[in-house]
């Protein structure tokens, strides 16, 4: 299957049109989180993304909440947030918002690592795990060199280990690519990223 990811598009009209763009070529097309700004401009940034045709599988980012995803999104669209589902026999699990917790402030959706732990304790199995939020050492360092991922997305890739692990969050490190075992982990950004994951 050949997916087209992407994170982290807050409202860039030139990015969603190259992503409409890819997505001709896509079996599956991930959104893993943050299309709007500070909950603000949710429908815009939904319409944008309208012309993309292949299955669209989307987490909520810190920027949106996961019922304004759903409210927003367009019809067929998926929306997973502490959630799996399969396509075309490739198994994908779920998990938007930021962990843990950011300094941002009432705006942002967030979860503590415990909260983000019991919804991934929901998956037991996955061949793509999509998280807004990079697990802890792996494509999670600022600009001042800390380490802001998540220990409760680390913990559950090593328990899981899914193929590929999708995410975004941390502006400074997309287009890492690393690994944590077997599965290979990758920080998106706003611009086309192409897996080729199952048969």
């Amino acid at each position: 299957m050949k997916v087209l990811a992407f994170s982290d598009l807050h409202m860039a009209r030139s990015r969603a049109a190259d992503l409409v763009a890819a997505s001709a070529e896509a079996d599956l097309v991930i959104g893993a989180g943050d299309y709007c700004n500070m909950r603000q401009g949710l429908g815009d940034a939904m319409a944008m993304l309208s012309g993309i045709a292949a299955p669209l599988v989307l987490v909520p980012g810190n920027a949106e909440s996961a019922e304004e995803l759903v409210d927003a999104a367009p019809h067929g669209v998926h929306v997973l947030h502490g959630a799996g589902m399969t396509i075309d026999g490739v198994r994908v699990f779920g998990l938007g918002y930021g962990v843990p917790s950011t300094p941002f402030g009432d705006w942002s959706c967030d979860l503590s690592e415990p909260e983000a732990a019991e919804l991934l304790d929901r998956c037991e199995v996955a061949d793509i795990l999509i998280v807004h939020s990079p697990p802890k050492g792996h494509g999670d360092t600022t600009s001042q060199g800390l380490s802001v991922g998540s220990t409760a997305v680390r913990d559950a890739v090593e328990r899981i280990q899914p193929t590929l692990v999708v995410c975004g969050h941390i502006h400074d490190s997309w287009g890492y690519r690393g690994a944590i075992g077997r599965t290979q982990v990758a920080n998106l950004g706003p611009k086309p990223n192409w897996f080729e994951v199952g048969g």
